[in-house]
């Protein structure tokens, strides 16, 4: 694939060139903070998949399927070994015996737990290299791409993950803890 040159980059109208830069930042960041997923044992897939389980809670083969961009049947063999691995349950929807819910185990959370702890060290570190305006730069930043991806006034954490992961896949589904 042929670059631009960088004096038409420089030179691109709007936020052409901020967002050349902010893609190529945010996939280098993305690779960096992925070599700590190793310690979790889960291939790629398997770790994508089972972060919107447990970060967003229940869903179904399809959505899921749709969540990671792959097939319905592609997605069943992954969740076939991840079921056999203790990493997720099927639960038959109560009120309609043609839905089966896919869920987290409780081992499949704590691995996805741990994964998330130690991807969020490794950026806490190296974000520590930062004198105090910097790190003020980057926070108004992260507001903005809050913003921009929908998650306005985000502050972090598993709670705030999970209502934005359930949202964004299944918007009707109920809220966490609660059947139906």
């Amino acid at each position: 694939m042929r670059q631009p040159s960088k004096e038409k980059n420089d030179a691109a109208p709007g936020g052409d060139r901020v967002a050349e830069r902010l893609h190529a930042a945010a996939i280098h960041l993305l690779r960096r903070l992925r070599r700590q997923d190793g310690a979790m044992g889960l291939t790629p897939a398997r770790a994508s998949a089972l972060s919107i389980m447990v970060f967003g809670g229940r869903v179904t083969i399809g959505q899921l399927a749709q969540a990671e961009q792959v097939s319905a049947p592609t997605m069943t063999r992954l969740v076939v070994g991840m079921e056999r691995d203790g990493l997720v349950r099927r639960d038959n929807d109560p009120n309609d015996g043609r839905i089966v819910w896919l869920e987290a185990t409780a081992r499949g959370r704590r691995i996805l737990h741990a994964g998330r702890e130690r991807r969020v060290a490794a950026l806490a570190e190296d974000l520590s290299g930062l004198d105090a305006a910097e790190r003020d730069t980057l926070a108004s930043a992260v507001a903005i791409l809050e913003r921009l991806v929908g998650r306005p006034g985000a502050q972090g954490g598993a709670d705030n993950d999970a209502d934005r992961a359930r949202t964004a896949i299944h918007p009707n589904a109920p809220k966490r803890g609660t059947r139906g």
